[in-house]
Formats: structure tokens, sequence, C-alpha cells
């Protein structure tokens, strides 16, 4: 699995990548956010996100860079929602920047979602119900500062909490379930302690 690709800016325009490390030329399908991020520089680091397409008469193996792991991570997010492809989530990030996205979603601006092409009334509901708790749970809304409205969850360590969920998984756990215990631990006591944080964490999930 590859986690990011560090090397030479070969070639770039506002949909595709081309970094050089190693020898070997990879091309990364990019969002207009990652190109004016690395536009102008010489050697880059994009994070990676590997798409395989099996069936039919050949197998389709993608590369998508991203200028960061917030991006990438919401990227992930969004193709987990029904009806919501890789490209249309690459359109998203083209669209707006993460932080006008963790925004809308935690707030519930459809009608800032439904502006994006492609995107319908349906399926901006369908983002935003799927989407609002795993983007402010997740961290990646605190990270980005991200304000949500009244009623949404309070700002966590997001350290802490990163490093509990990684020690969870480790532990056997999948991260989602883990990230939301532990989410729901550093939301009632903030100022706990990672060992404390896993060890309640241990007891209430399920």
């Amino acid at each position: 699995m590859i986690e990011y690709i560090k090397g030479e800016l070969a070639e770039l325009t506002p949909a595709l990548a081309v970094i050089e490390a190693g020898g070997v030329g990879y091309a990364l399908n990019i969002s207009l956010n990652t190109y004016s991020g690395i536009q102008g520089k010489k050697e880059v680091k994009l994070f990676v996100h590997e798409a395989i397409q099996t069936g039919g008469r050949d197998d389709n193996y993608t590369l998508y860079g991203f200028a960061t792991k917030q991006e990438r991570e919401l990227y992930r997010m969004f193709i987990t929602v029904s009806g919501v492809g890789a490209n249309t989530a690459r359109m998203m990030l083209s669209s707006l920047s993460p932080k006008e996205l963790c925004n809308a979603i935690a707030n519930g601006d459809e009608k800032l979602i439904k502006s994006v092409k492609g995107i319908g009334l349906k399926t901006a509901q369908r983002i935003i119900v799927d989407l609002r708790d795993k983007i402010i749970n997740s961290g990646v809304a605190d990270e980005l500062h991200v304000s949500p409205s009244a009623g949404t969850a309070p700002t966590i360590n997001t350290a802490v909490k990163d490093e509990a969920v990684s020690a969870m998984t480790m532990l056997g756990f999948s991260p989602a379930p883990a990230a939301k215990v532990v989410a729901a631990i550093l939301t009632e006591q903030p100022d706990m302690p990672v060992e404390m944080v896993v060890k309640e964490a241990l007891k209430r999930i399920k």
C-alpha cells in the first residue's frame, strides 16, 4: 500500500500530476485544491489513495494524489456515500476547499454542496446525513479549524484522539467504531490522557 509519493514534479495539469521518484514517473489524479497547493514547486509530496477496479476486459489501477492528509481523508469519506463516485468526489474537492466542505457538512448547508456540478439535492442531503458525525468525530474539522453550528460536537484533542484510535486499531478494533467511542470519551473528558482513554474505550466499545 502506498502512503505517499515524494519526488520531482515532472508534469502538472489541473487534473493530473506526474511525480518522478526513484526513476519512476507516477501519474496521480488530483483536485484543483491540490493543484493550487503544489503549483510552482519542484519537489512535492502527495498522499496517495489507490483505486483498483477489477472485471471487464482489463483491470484498472488508478492513483489519486492529495496535498494534505485531511484532503485525502475527506475524499475517502465522500466515496463511501451512495451516489458519490471517484469523479464526483474529486469534483467536490475541486469546487470547494476542504474547510468549506467540512463547514457545509457540519452545518447542514445542502445548498452549498448542491452547487457542485453533478450533485443534486438528494445526494447533497445524503452526504450531510452520512458524513456529518464522521466529519466532526474524525478530527478533520478540528485540523481545518471548522466551526460547527450549535448542537454539534465540541472541539476535542486531536493528537490524543489519533493516538488512542491507533492503539485501538492495533488491538484489533475497526477504526470507525473506535474513533466514535474515543471521540465521545474526549468530548466528556477533554483532558483525559491517552492510556486512560484507551482503557475507557475498551470498556465501551461493542
